[in-house]
């Protein structure tokens, strides 16, 4: 295991962020912690990079502790931050100049360290350019790059894909495959984006309010809730009915809006909408993580804000 917490927990004042996690990540491993706006993914990775110190507990990354060893660590991590952290007012390439000699990249290999890691993010023909004038994409690959130049063993990458449009996310999700397996580094990715960690990932822990509630692989998970789906608009469902039925898992209404989770929907979705009632809509689909999500905590992932997590965060600091 390169990745490893031990009761690693975080508290804000009275603000739990991180509560007690044990977490175990293999080598060469894509992990991800998924959740929404608020969840303590964040928190967990400022700890693990010693950005954030544990209030108790603590890790091991790469075989050191994050507390008592914390400059071998960082020299055995890159790190992606939410936000961008290149200098506009210098191009691509000197953005990664100065980000080698910062981590100690050797002088004789520095320069052609440079052109591997913009040649694996498409961005050697932009490399005299400012990065200004990047867009969000080339921006994101560009940081990617810099994680990857002092060739660490594990890279942390937060909310990679924030903000970015679809297209555009979908061509990140290819370079951090690339660099998995083109350079043999182990990736912890936060996320609150389902198909983002289904995507990517070899293994999900969806973290919910500090603490790990389910751990696997996407399919798996996804196969917790059921192998198909039907919602629909119904003003009166007969639930008692269709709960009856053997093939029927779960079947739950809230505001009109009913889930039925079943087994070989194609042979028994005339009779589950025979016996359901008025049905103004129909969805057929199967289950996706934030189902997973939702079953587990009762709401889906996009029902939480980052405001509203960050304005408890400040009313806790305001208050001493």
């Amino acid at each position: 295991m390169i990745i490893e917490t031990f009761g690693i927990t975080k508290v804000f004042k009275t603000l739990v962020a991180v509560d007690h996690i044990d977490l175990s990540v293999e080598e060469g491993e894509i992990f991800g912690l998924l959740g929404p706006n608020g969840a303590g993914k964040t928190t967990l990775l400022s700890m693990l990079a010693t950005i954030l110190k544990p209030t108790e507990g603590t890790a091991k990354i790469n075989g050191y502790d994050i507390i008592s060893q914390p400059a071998k660590v960082r020299k055995s991590i890159g790190m992606v931050f939410q936000a961008p952290s290149s200098d506009e007012l210098l191009t691509g390439w000197e953005n990664l100049y100065l980000h080698a000699m910062m981590y100690g990249v050797p002088s004789d290999v520095r320069k052609s360290r440079i052109n591997e890691v913009l040649e694996l993010v498409d961005l050697k023909d932009r490399a005299k350019d400012l990065v200004k004038t990047y867009s969000g994409g080339m921006r994101r690959r560009l940081e990617l790059a810099r994680g990857l130049l002092h060739k660490p063993r594990v890279l942390f990458l937060d909310e990679p894909t924030l903000g970015l449009d679809p297209q555009t996310r979908s061509h990140i999700w290819d370079y951090i495959k690339r660099l998995s397996k083109e350079e043999g580094v182990t990736i912890l990715i936060t996320t609150h984006y389902m198909e983002e960690a289904d995507a990517l990932c070899d293994r999900v822990a969806i973290i919910d309010h500090g603490r790990i509630k389910a751990l696997d692989s996407p399919a798996n998970l996804k196969m917790r809730v059921g192998k198909s789906m039907i919602r629909a608009k119904v003003k009166e469902p007969n639930l008692e009915k269709i709960k009856t039925l053997p093939y029927v898992s779960r079947a739950e209404a809230k505001d009109g809006d009913v889930v039925i989770i079943l087994s070989e929907v194609g042979a028994h979705i005339q009779e589950v909408l025979c016996n359901i009632g008025e049905a103004s809509f129909v969805e057929l689909r199967e289950p996706t993580l934030n189902d997973v999500f939702l079953q587990l905590t009762g709401r889906g992932i996009r029902e939480e804000s980052a405001e509203g997590w960050e304005e408890k965060l400040i009313q806790v600091r305001q208050n001493g």
